[in-house]
C-alpha cells in the first residue's frame, strides 16, 4: 500500500529477530488459517494458542470475529472491505512475528491476492495453513447458523455461498478439517510449530 505521507522516516529497533527469538527460545512468526466458513479455523487456533503457551511459546490467536469489534469494525464484507480486513491483520501479524511471537490468525481470507500481500508483510516466517474442508462438510456443521441463513438470502456476499472463496495453491500446510478430528488436527499443528519455528530453522 503506498505511504500517504513524504514526512515520515522508518526508526530501526536495536534488537535484532534472533535477540527476541532467543529470549522466546522460538522463532517469530505467523501461522495463517485459511478456509471456508465452519472450517474450524477459530476453534482450532485458540487450542493451538493454548497448547503453545502451555508448553512455553509466546503465542497470540487473532480471529475475525472479535478484531471486527475493534481494529476493524468500521469495515464490512464487500469485496474491498475484505481486502482491507486482510491487509490490516497482515501488518499487525507482521508486528508480531518481528516481536518474537508465534501470531495464528483465524480468517476466512478468501481471495489469493490478500493472502499473498499478508505473506509479503510478514515475508519468510509467514506459513499458510489450508483447513480443506469442503463446503458441504462446512454446511453440515454449521456451528453458527450462518450456511443456512445465508441460503435463506438473509447474509448476503457469504463465503462459499453467494462470495467465492480461492483456495491455496502452495500452502505450507493443508488439514482437510472435514475428515480429521479437532485432537489430530491440533497435534499436526503442535508438530509442525515445533519443527518450522524451532531456533536452529527446522
Amino acid at each position: 500500500m503506498a505511504v500517504k505521507s513524504n514526512n515520515i522516516k522508518v526508526i530501526h529497533h536495536r534488537l535484532s529477530n534472533e535477540d527476541r527469538w532467543r529470549r522466546q527460545d522460538h522463532q517469530g512468526g505467523v501461522l495463517w488459517l485459511t478456509g471456508l466458513p465452519g472450517s474450524g479455523k477459530s476453534t482450532l487456533a485458540f487450542e493451538l494458542e493454548r497448547r503453545l503457551f502451555d508448553t512455553g511459546h509466546q503465542v497470540y490467536a487473532m480471529d475475525g470475529d472479535n478484531l471486527r469489534y475493534g481494529l476493524n469494525s468500521d469495515l464490512g464484507f464487500s469485496p474491498a472491505d475484505r481486502s482491507e480486513n486482510i491487509r490490516r491483520v497482515g501488518e499487525v501479524a507482521a508486528l508480531y512475528a518481528d516481536a518474537g511471537l508465534i501470531a495464528i490468525t483465524a480468517f476466512i481470507s478468501p481471495y489469493r491476492a490478500d493472502r499473498q500481500a499478508a505473506r509479503q508483510a510478514v515475508g519468510d516466517r509467514f506459513h499458510e495453513v489450508y483447513l480443506s474442508a469442503s463446503v458441504e462438510a462446512c454446511e453440515g456443521r454449521d456451528p453458527k447458523g450462518h450456511y443456512e441463513k445465508a441460503r435463506a438470502g438473509e447474509i448476503p456476499d457469504f463465503t462459499g455461498v453467494s462470495a467465492p472463496y480461492e483456495a491455496p495453491e502452495n500452502p505450507e500446510l493443508v488439514i482437510d478439517t472435514g475428515v480429521v478430528g479437532i485432537a489430530d488436527c491440533l497435534d499436526i499443528l503442535v508438530e509442525y510449530v515445533n519443527r518450522a519455528f524451532r531456533l536452529d530453522g527446522g
